[in-house]
């Protein structure tokens, strides 16, 4: 349990060890809001200076952080030197957990397998259908092959710390109990899981950066098919995220896949106990191996509550002339939103829309038909309360509409932003956020580094280049901005230039920074009522909307209109055939023309990386125009089966220029002559794609 004292006043470093002090002992402060029971450990944190001291009850300093004092001695109760003051900073108490003594057989058993076909993992971890994955030694090859793969790297998997948790689909908790038993039988000491096995993915991150003074386990298990539907009939996944809180690099998942290619045995404790997972606490099976089942939303929330100014969001949500929606489609969102926007910022219980995690993300019966995925298709329920129809134009008058909506995936990595009858795209999202970061206490001394994946539009481009701020294009999948993030990191690359703080997106409605190794949801959601705080501090004033501050930003930036094709459910081998036939073309299109309009460029393209140097190829093909359109085909690799092919559009109008277009109607000649170029329908047999964003 923690509890948290948020202390605001202008005082000297030595005025919060004190006040640390009087928790530890129970003895009232000055400034103190009450007395608190002993705690074993205390946390003072100050993000804006870089902070971090851990103090233990005897007085002795057990971790010191980056600090502006200039030094800070063993004995906690003195400080050497000023301390310029942070506001907010907050002390967290954490008292030591009850333990639980559970009994249990130890013993390791290996159990004979052989290699099962297609256990490679995606951008975003493996992906199949649940039945698949509840089939003979199918979980435990790939979890087994992971372990190997690791231990094979050097990971110091025998004694270490992992995480469990997913997002709540069905199987997700009979899935985290097998692996835990995995887990011991290939030397794992202490298991962390979410209660309910629930963990969002954003939260698995900040779990593995912050929890028990951070960086403590050497990865986390995160079971999850993100946007994709959940049921016994429907989609499960798994991925693993390192020690860093980022998904695996490709060097990593390339030895997990060859090891399920040749592995003959896993490694399981068939005795180890099953965990009550419904009850937060601390278990020792056998005086040897510690569970943690802890709440699975203090960790992130914490975070994000350093991230952002949480009293500045609670007075625009005070407002009158201000309300808001967030849908979290039933996925495991649904206790963050909670924590966050009724416990947090005193929202009302209106603002909640489907925020009890269910199994099958609510079923084919609902709406969105059981597919937790934030867009204009699968999100009816927000659309249609935001006032608007699944191509984002205005529908009604407007009345009762609220001011802002949001709504997440099933593992709350992904969001949808839209304002009264207003949609902003992804990739608009990232650019404004961006254009807008020194309002977020985190990026208050400036960004210094941002990137986008290669399908993205380049309105994030045109805002760091005003900026000054280094940009970068990666390829599709968030473990492309991992080393950008922990660029001058002296735990992983010292030497490099240093980019952080750092924010970055994909168009797959997927935002973050830096403050964790995924993209989180959460995060974009109060980056923009961050944003709309900023803008709306005079109560006097008329509110100033999302559609505002959208318009304004294309004033300034221009316009990127941005489109994509999903053409879902594709046999692989026409996706290949298509793929493969447009690649035999690249070479000659550079100087010619389709259409009336003039190839700039065509390549397959392929990434470098600035800070490890690693190089990733066929990453997708990208056309451009001498106009500054682009055409990008890619095939997906989040789908569990058979193959989707994306088709991005993208078509640039100045600030100058007609900003107020339909870009579903602008980006359709492009269309046109992808579609031709592509020879899409005649190889796929698809007319029309599945879904357009």
């Amino acid at each position: 349990m923690a509890v948290e004292l948020r202390l605001t006043t202008s005082k000297p470093a030595s005025f919060y060890l004190r006040a640390a002090r009087s928790f530890l002992e129970g003895v009232p402060a000055k400034d103190d809001k009450a007395a608190k029971p002993p705690v074993d450990t205390v946390t003072l944190t100050a993000l804006g200076n870089a902070i971090s001291v851990a103090c233990f009850i005897g007085g002795t300093l057990e971790k010191e952080g980056l600090a502006t004092i200039a030094s800070v001695r063993t004995k906690w109760t003195s400080v050497a030197g000023p301390m310029k003051h942070t506001p907010n900073i907050t002390v967290v108490l954490k008292r030591k957990a009850a333990e639980k003594a559970l009994s249990g057989s130890l013993a390791v058993t290996n159990e004979s397998t052989s290699p099962i076909e297609g256990q490679k993992p995606g951008t975003s971890g493996l992906r199949k259908k649940t039945k698949v994955f509840m089939g003979k030694n199918y979980l435990e090859n790939f979890v087994q092959s992971t372990f190997d793969a690791l231990k094979a790297t050097g990971v110091p998997v025998e004694g270490g710390t992992i995480v469990i948790g997913g997002d709540g689909r069905y199987f997700n908790k009979d899935a985290t109990q097998l692996i835990a038993k995995m887990s011991v039988a290939n030397g794992v000491k202490t298991i962390w899981m979410g209660n309910d096995a629930l963990l969002s993915t954003p939260a698995a991150s900040a779990v593995i950066r912050t929890r028990e003074g951070g960086f403590v386990p050497f990865g986390a298990f995160i079971l999850s098919a993100s946007h994709n539907p959940g049921g016994l009939d429907e989609d499960f996944g798994i991925k693993f995220n390192c020690e860093n809180g980022g998904p695996a690099p490709e060097k990593v998942t390339e030895k997990i896949f060859e090891n399920t290619t040749k592995i003959s045995e896993y490694k399981i404790c068939k005795g180890f106990p099953t965990i009550d997972l419904t009850t937060k606490g601390t278990y020792v099976v056998e005086g040897k191996i510690r569970v943690d089942v802890f709440d699975c939303a203090e960790d992130h929330v914490g975070l994000l509550m350093k991230v952002f100014d949480f009293e500045a969001i609670k007075k625009l949500i005070a407002r009158k002339d201000f309300s808001m929606v967030y849908d979290s489609m039933n996925g495991v969102q649904g206790p963050y939103a909670r924590r966050v926007f009724i416990d947090e910022l005193g929202a009302p219980e209106s603002v909640l829309m489907n925020a009890v995690p269910k199994e099958d993300f609510g079923g084919k019966d609902t709406p969105s038909h059981g597919h937790a995925d934030p867009n204009l298709t699968y999100a009816v329920e927000l659309v249609q309360k935001m006032g608007t129809n699944k191509t984002g134009e205005k529908v009604g008058s407007g009345d009762g509409v609220p001011e802002f909506g949001a709504a997440a995936d099933g593992d709350a990595d992904r969001n949808m932003i839209l304002g009264k009858q207003w949609f902003v795209s992804p990739s608009d999202s990232l650019a404004i956020i961006a254009a807008n970061a020194g309002c977020i206490p985190y990026f208050k001394e400036g960004l210094k580094g941002c990137a986008r994946s290669m399908p993205t539009s380049g309105a994030l481009d045109l805002v760091a280049k005003k900026k000054k701020i280094p940009c970068f294009v990666v390829p599709t999948g968030w473990k492309f901005f991992g080393n950008l993030m922990d660029s001058g990191d002296e735990r992983y690359f010292p030497d490099s230039d240093i980019y952080t703080p750092f924010l970055c997106g994909e168009e797959s409605f997927g935002t973050g920074s830096s403050h964790v190794r995924e993209k989180d949801g959460m995060w974009a959601v109060l980056a923009w009522l961050q944003i709309l705080a900023s803008k709306n501090q005079d109560e006097s004033k008329p509110l100033v909307s999302v559609e505002q501050i959208t318009k304004d930003h294309w004033k300034v930036y221009g316009r990127n209109y941005y489109c994509r094709y999903d053409y879902e459910g594709v046999s692989s081998e026409s996706a290949s055939t298509m793929m493969k036939n447009l690649i035999e073309k690249l070479p000659t299109l550079k100087g010619t023309e389709m259409k009336g309009m003039k190839f700039e460029s065509a390549e397959n393209f392929e990434y470098n990386d600035p800070v490890d140097k690693s190089v990733s190829s066929n990453q997708g093909v990208q056309i451009c125009f001498t106009d500054g359109s682009r055409i990008i085909f890619r095939l997906s690799g989040t789908g569990s089966a058979g193959a989707t092919i994306r088709l991005y559009l993208e078509k640039y109008e100045k600030p100058s220029g007609n900003l107020d277009l339909s870009q579903f109607e602008v980006v359709k000649p492009l269309a046109e002559l992808a579609l031709e170029l592509s020879d899409l329908s005649n190889l796929t047999g698809r007319n029309e794609p599945t879904v357009i964003t």
